[in-house]
């Protein structure tokens, strides 16, 4: 959807192809990533894209592409691997949201989506988890809510790639719940 409107916001490392001379224009940059006086050594490519931007230069989705890389198959891996993906998700939203008022205003609204969602959902949890220890009664509404929230972004994409399949993805929402809502609270309070 990013690439629709001219910028797609984190280009993956093993998926993204530059020209030399824009990378070459941008290195010393690239090479030097500092946040909060220290070496950053994470989400390099999200920071790369970020630069690329900043820049000037568009970032685009290529759907013909084809890349292998490897992926975490074991749960500790995989939650190492969301901690430093949303780690550099927080410091590079803050460093692109200065290059937002240049592009269109949907990637704007997707940026600030993508970064409210997860707080806006941990406020749903805590508040039902307020509701059921200090009234004694099941936050039934809440429930109900991200139950009927997270099938319908599921079915919408379903519709969309014509695979039924993604209807499957609605499981990640207790992983998303009870592993990566807590793990982004982390990362937030280990930002340094």
């Amino acid at each position: 959807a990013q690439a629709r409107f001219g910028a797609v916001m984190c280009c993956c490392g093993p998926c993204a192809i530059y020209r030399r001379s824009a990378l070459a224009s941008l290195l010393d940059q690239y090479e030097s990533q500092y946040f909060r006086g220290k070496p950053s050594d994470f989400g390099e490519d999200r920071h790369l894209t970020i630069l690329m931007l900043k820049a000037g230069f568009r970032t685009e989705y290529v759907p013909s592409a084809i890349a292998a890389t490897v992926v975490p198959n074991k749960l500790g891996p995989y939650l190492r691997q969301q901690l430093r993906w949303a780690r550099s998700t927080y410091r590079d939203t803050l460093l692109g949201l200065r290059l937002l008022p240049n592009l269109n205003r949907f990637l704007t609204l997707d940026v600030v989506g993508q970064n409210l969602g997860p707080l806006l959902l941990a406020l749903s949890v805590l508040t039902g988890l307020a509701q059921l220890a200090l009234t004694g009664t099941v936050p039934w509404l809440a429930a109900l809510m991200i139950v009927a929230m997270t099938m319908i972004h599921c079915s919408v994409v379903a519709l969309r790639t014509r695979q039924l399949r993604f209807l499957g993805f609605s499981l990640h929402a207790f992983i998303n719940i009870f592993l990566l809502l807590p793990l982004k609270a982390y990362a937030l309070c280990t930002l340094s």
